[in-house]
């Protein structure tokens, strides 16, 4: 649903106004530690160790390109996480508890950026619980809307369980194609149902964003003026307003 290239571009476009950004790759594919530059072999600390090892901030936040982002890695370990997790009595909380140590105090950070698995599982749940809010990737395709209402019920369960603070921070259209006639129907049915939750800004399909990522960069920085960067601006700027 274009999380990773969302978490990677939103992080960009909020650090480029000054903000300072760390994402947290929880997706053991780790894309979006590829996609802002951060070689396989440099990945000697990541989420595993933060959530498994109780390894401290510094040794697992890694500086990118881009001025004021930071990143904790992922790597394939992480896709055995999930059967570690099951016998940890805390095991929904880990990385609630790692991101609020006061060892990160240190980092001064505005916005924390979470990158979830691409399915619901343990990991999902425990970026649920340390998270404030949900921003939503709804690609602009027939079975989105689908896929989304499993997502809501997964949240309203968090909320019951264990974030009962936890609200959405907004449904993002991506990978709209404003001539393209189903793009117009799943935003129109969006909006119909979820209303303010919606995004005003959407991401329009580009070749610019998806080129990007083979660069090991955010389309912000390799292609500036891009109508895909100028969406992710607009994105950073209306997430800033919305959280006043």
């Amino acid at each position: 649903m274009g999380k990773t290239t969302t978490t990677i571009n939103l992080a960009a476009a909020l650090a480029e106004t000054g903000k300072r950004i760390l994402v947290v790759d929880l997706d053991p594919q780790g894309n979006a530690s590829t996609g802002l530059g951060i070689e396989v072999e440099d990945r000697e600390f990541t989420t595993y160790e933060l959530l498994l090892d109780d390894v401290e901030p510094q040794q697992v936040i890694q500086k990118t390109e881009t001025e004021g982002l930071m990143i904790i890695p992922a790597t394939v370990d992480l896709s055995s996480a999930d059967i570690e997790l099951f016998s940890n009595e805390k095991r929904s909380f880990l990385l609630h508890d790692a991101l609020r140590q006061t060892q990160m105090d240190a980092f001064e950070l505005d916005y924390i950026l979470i990158d979830c698995p691409p399915s619901l599982n343990l990991l999902t749940v425990n970026a649920m619980i340390a998270a404030h809010s949900v921003l939503v990737p709804l690609q602009s395709e027939f079975f989105a809307l689908e896929g989304l209402s499993q997502l809501m019920l997964t949240i309203r369960e968090v909320r019951q369980s264990g974030n009962k603070d936890l609200r959405i921070e907004g449904v993002l259209l991506t990978m709209y194609d404003k001539r393209n006639n189903l793009s117009q129907q799943v935003e129109n049915d969006a909006r119909a149902n979820l209303g303010e939750l919606v995004f005003q800004t959407v991401i329009p399909r580009n070749v610019r964003v998806s080129e990007a990522p083979s660069f090991a960069m955010p389309v912000i920085s390799y292609d500036p003026t891009s109508k895909g960067a100028v969406a992710y601006r607009d994105l950073a700027a209306e997430l800033t307003r919305n959280n006043g």
